[in-house]
Order: C-alpha cells, then structure tokens, then sequence
C-alpha cells in the first residue's frame, strides 16, 4: 500500500488519515481470533508482552483490555504491527528517513466496557530521542460512532505536548485534559472526529493528536492492534531511561538494539533481518 501525496498531505493538515482496505482479511481474521488466548495468558511464541494490563479473573469486565508488545508474545498480531508498509507509510508521514516499531498495542474493548482518556502519545516518550511517535490503529471488528471507537481532535497535532494525563483507564471524565489544553491554546471548539472503519482499515495519527474513547454502547466488541512507531534512527535519551522499556538500554550506549525496537523501513532498503524469518 502506497500512500498519495494528497493523502500524505490530508495528515499534515488534520493530524490523522484513515485508509480502508489497509490489511489483507485473513490477517485480520487470524489475529481477532488470538485474542482469548493472549489475554488469557496463554503466548505463542512463550513469551510474555511487556505490559499486560487486563487479565481474566482479576480485572473487572468493564475494563477496556490491553497488552503492550503483543508481537512478541503472537506472532498473528506480529505480521500486522511489523508490516514494510506499515513502516513506510509513517516514515513518508512524518517525512522521516525511516521507522522502526517503538511498541504496539493489542486493545480490546467488549461491550459496556468504559472509555480510554483523551491523551497525546508524544507525553510519554520522554525517554526517546527525538521524542515522536506516529501510529497506525488498525482495526479487527467494523468500528461505528457508538461503539466506543477512538476519537481524534482535528488539528490538535499543532499544540503543545501536554504532561501525561492523571488516569487512562475508566476516568470519571474521560475528555478533561483535553479540554483544558485546547482552552489553553484557545481551541475550545476543536472538532471531534471518530473513527468509522471496516476491519482491515488503518487510522494513522500524530504523536501529538490528542485522541481517546468513550464507553462501549454498542453490542460488538471493538478490538484493534496499533503499531506504535518513530524514526528509524531514534536513540535512548541521555539520563531519561523509561522505567518499563529502559530494561533494553545497553549499558554505555543509547543505541536501540532491533531485537526490541525493530527497523520496519528505510528509505535506504533498510529493514530488520530477524523478521522475515520470525515472521514466516
């Protein structure tokens, strides 16, 4: 999937671009149905994601679900977040000379589940250098307006990055910090866009678009994976190591190594030699 000019030119402009069609069906199918297993703890590769914040039995239900670096725990959710043109299409967004995966995630949210809190992900990058992120949302179920899809504000990639928000999962007010940023930058009527996809389309959006999601009023589950990406040639921060990805710095160096933080695409033909074969 090659991106147009006037597509790239759409996300510069609104902070975000949705693209049907952007993931083959059996792909999609094959990852939904991994679902149950990996928050069940059951991984197929035996390893388990770095972050695994809803498990069966000790979470409540009205939890939105979530796992951080799903790829290395399912090698399903892998060939989508570690796709070429995955890689590509942030690079050309962002007009880096690359992109390598900084985390994905693996979101499920069932019916009646309560809402994410509006954010910008560039707030917790403080320990990349430079601290940007692009992201591809790729959806596994048809989205709809109800259904507690990711909303977007327009244009918010503009403002300045905010401080992480006070609570992500379940807040009262899921749209607070927003509000009161775009009070700030004197954007108060900022225009709110949902997400509306089929399975297989792919929302990329900013590091600095503010985005989040409601509750879940409609009978369908809304699950998706999101391949979270930044330059290619991005390093740990100097005396700013994260305190759950700071357990790959190199002692001496801030190199990120690819066996964690693979390069996806260059514009050099550059790409992480493990994968082929991992992904096979």
């Amino acid at each position: 999937m090659e991106l147009s000019q006037a597509q790239i030119e759409q996300f510069r402009e609104d902070g975000f671009l949705f693209v049907e069609g952007f993931v083959e069906l059996p792909l999609v199918e094959r990852a939904g149905a991994r679902f149950e297993a990996l928050f069940g703890g059951a991984f197929e590769t035996g390893l388990q994601p770095d972050e695994w914040n809803w498990q069966a039995g000790r979470d409540s239900p009205e939890l939105t679900r979530q796992i951080c670096n799903g790829w290395k725990a399912d090698r399903a959710v892998a060939r989508i977040v570690l796709r070429e043109d995955i890689g590509r299409a942030c690079a050309k967004l962002m007009d880096w000379p690359g992109a390598r995966i900084n985390q994905d995630n693996v979101i499920w949210k069932p019916p009646g589940a309560k809402s994410l809190g509006f954010h910008q992900d560039d707030s917790y990058q403080d320990w990349v250098e430079p601290a940007q992120m692009v992201s591809a949302w790729i959806a596994l179920d048809d989205t709809t307006a109800d259904g507690g899809t990711l909303l977007y504000a327009k244009g918010s990639h503009r403002w300045p990055v905010a401080p992480p928000i006070a609570q992500f999962h379940a807040p009262d007010d899921f749209t607070l910090e927003f509000r009161q940023a775009a009070e700030e930058v004197g954007e108060g009527d900022c225009t709110l866009v949902p997400v509306v996809l089929r399975k297989g389309g792919v929302a990329f959006h900013h590091g600095r678009t503010w985005h989040g999601s409601g509750p879940n009023h409609g009978e369908a589950p809304r699950r998706s994976v999101v391949a979270h990406c930044m330059r290619a040639d991005a390093r740990f921060r100097e005396g700013k190591v994260g305190t759950i990805y700071g357990r790959y710095k190199r002692f001496g160096s801030t190199e990120m190594e690819e066996s964690f933080f693979p390069v996806l695409w260059t514009e050099d033909g550059g790409r992480s030699a493990f994968l082929d074969d991992y992904l096979a």
